[in-house]
């Protein structure tokens, strides 16, 4: 664990007005990475050992932690994440809990990966936020239950290890443990609230699954498909084109802003290893009056290799999903989408299957990686 900007000390109490004004966060270098903790892949949290104030599954909620000072419940204050009750020492001449007590919280990744970091935001946890925080991780085959990830000869590796962290605040860690890991175990010494789970990383598909799938989407997030680069992220991610399922509102695509110039935007993709692309979608759902006017498709063996164009220059209808079945194979590693002049789209489906020698890398990735 690499350090990072994070906070330590006391957050001032809420003053009233908006209640992020005197939030603390940072640049974090990992944040252009996928969440692999992300609800749209499958992410959960499976258990915790307390959660008396505030449901442990609110960790994962995408959207920023709310707060209404005038929300109380049977328990007390109703907060916007994971809080468990206040720990206590074992008798009146020892009132306060031991060093080692802790709370603790089971995290499914939503895909197995490489994590490169995390943050533990605690935003509107202001006099209720932990002492500090560790993380562990570890991987282990199929659905395991609590039971089975808690089991004594489970092997958890530690991410960030125990770290003051300060309230109201997106704490943030670098990690580089070289691995791929499928649970996280959040902790919290001696207890306290966290509001958010960020946990950005790199996807590590199970060779053996996507064998047997033998067709399928080659850019997907939950496939390892990734973004590279893209020439305005304006409006929403361009990572957003590789969520799955359909696109539900328009900020759950990807949208430029407004060009004024003579130029277009695009994105450039990696697939999961070299394949043959064999149908394309491209899906401009929510994308009404601002979807793009047209787009093209090209794809290059390597990021510097040769782009051969697949799909020319094809208009687009608003809030449409387009599909294309290509006259032949295409092979490849990275894909690029262009559309004219700005606007957006929400998802773009690449059809196909690795070639042997993506196969045979993506395979020695997943060993290198420890893989199961």
């Amino acid at each position: 664990m690499t350090a990072v900007p994070h906070f330590t000390g006391d957050a001032s109490p809420y003053g009233g007005g908006d209640p992020y004004a005197d939030y603390r966060t940072a640049d974090f270098p990992f944040t252009h990475l996928v969440d692999l903790a992300d609800r749209r892949l499958g992410a959960g949290v499976i258990a915790a050992n307390d959660e008396f104030f505030a449901e442990r599954e609110n960790l994962l909620k995408p959207e920023p932690a709310e707060f209404d000072p005038e929300r109380f419940g049977h328990k007390g204050k109703i907060m916007d994440g994971w809080e468990t009750r206040r720990r206590r020492g074992t008798s009146a001449a020892a009132p306060h809990p031991a060093d080692e007590d802790h709370d603790w919280a089971l995290v499914r990744l939503g895909a197995a990966g490489v994590v490169r970091g995390l943050i533990v935001d605690t935003a509107h946890f202001r006099g209720n936020y932990p002492q500090s925080v560790s993380v562990e991780a570890t991987s282990l085959p199929g659905s395991p239950s609590p039971e089975d990830l808690l089991a004594p000869d489970v092997k958890w590796t530690t991410l960030v290890p125990r770290t003051a962290v300060g309230g109201h605040a997106a704490n943030g860690f670098t990690v580089d443990a070289g691995q791929r890991f499928t649970h996280l175990r959040v902790n919290q010494h001696p207890d306290g609230g966290i509001a958010r789970l960020r946990v950005h990383g790199e996807v590590a598909p199970d060779p053996a699954w996507l064998a047997a799938l033998g067709t399928f989407d080659l850019v997907a997030l939950e496939n390892g498909g990734e973004v590279e680069d893209a020439s305005d992220r304006f409006y929403s991610p361009a990572t957003n084109t590789i969520a799955p399922g359909r696109s539900r509102k328009m900020d759950d695509g990807w949208e430029t802003r407004r060009r004024r110039d003579k130029g277009n935007d695009w994105i450039r993709y990696r697939l999961a290893e070299q394949s043959e692309i064999r149908a394309v979608e491209i899906d401009t759902a929510c994308l009404k009056g601002n979807a793009a006017g047209w787009a093209a498709i090209s794809v290059s063996d390597g990021a510097d290799g040769e782009r051969t164009e697949i799909l020319p220059r094809t208009r687009l209808q608003p809030d449409t999903n387009h599909r294309f079945v290509l006259p032949g194979p295409v092979r490849g590693t990275h894909v690029r989408i262009d559309i004219f002049p700005d606007g957006g789209i929400s998802r773009l489906r690449l059809f196909g299957s690795l070639t042997g020698e993506g196969a045979a890398r993506l395979a020695a990735r997943h060993e290198e990686l420890g893989g199961q």
